[in-house]
């Protein structure tokens, strides 16, 4: 994005948000469920390690966090689209994540390729595939499917080194490491929630999980 600037083979964004959030109870009208979609701000440095940040938790490790949905990230530039279209305005974790970036195109980051922010590094694994959760949050069942058609899904990315970061830190992303098959998050996304054609190409890239292929194959 021209927003950031290339130096030393980086690119480079700033962090303007950081949330965590645990799970709560939530009552959807037909029945009660937990969920950490909800987060709040967090103020001065804070510690990224395991397959969290330092205050969060996500409530059902069976689709949502361990280490390849260890932070979820979002760009405040999709968020003002989002106000735009929707007519309403939209703070920082707004969309469930834990960082909100300004500078760098989250969902146009390439399967694989590295952040460095504060102390810590991290690695973009795979795009945030909405679940009724969402919906849930934003008040509106029917968003789910809004939010996948957009294609603006943000990166879940994985803590290749343990660190701390805070509100303010620059986000540097490795271009001289990134990968060269070009297969970003909103592809991944698009494939499996837009266009099935797609599939063949998001395929490609050999830092597809495993379970994101095995769910394309179904729908191919």
């Amino acid at each position: 994005m021209d927003a950031g600037r290339r130096e030393n083979d980086a690119l480079r964004g700033r962090l303007i948000g950081v949330q965590v959030g645990t799970p709560k109870r939530v009552d959807t009208g037909t029945r009660i469920v937990e969920t950490a979609i909800w987060k709040d701000p967090v103020e001065g440095r804070v510690r990224v390690r395991g397959i969290n940040l330092d205050g969060d938790r996500q409530a059902d490790l069976s689709v949502h966090g361990g280490p390849n949905k260890a932070v979820y990230a979002y760009a405040i530039e999709e968020t003002r689209r989002w106000e735009a279209e929707l007519g309403r305005p939209f703070g920082p974790g707004a969309w469930g994540e834990n960082l909100t970036t300004e500078g760098v195109d989250v969902s146009g980051a390439v399967l694989g390729e590295r952040w460095r922010i504060g102390t810590t590094l991290l690695e973009v694994v795979q795009p945030r595939l909405p679940c009724f959760k969402l919906g849930l949050k934003m008040g509106d069942p029917t968003f789910v499917r809004r939010f996948g058609q957009a294609s603006r899904p943000g990166a879940y990315l994985k803590i290749v080194e343990e660190g701390e970061l805070g509100v303010g830190d620059a986000i540097e992303v490795d271009l001289a490491g990134r990968p060269d098959h070009g297969v970003d998050v909103r592809l991944v996304s698009d494939a499996m929630l837009v266009d099935h054609s797609l599939i063949p190409r998001a395929q490609a890239a050999p830092q597809l999980l495993d379970t994101l292929r095995a769910q394309m194959a179904q729908l191919a």
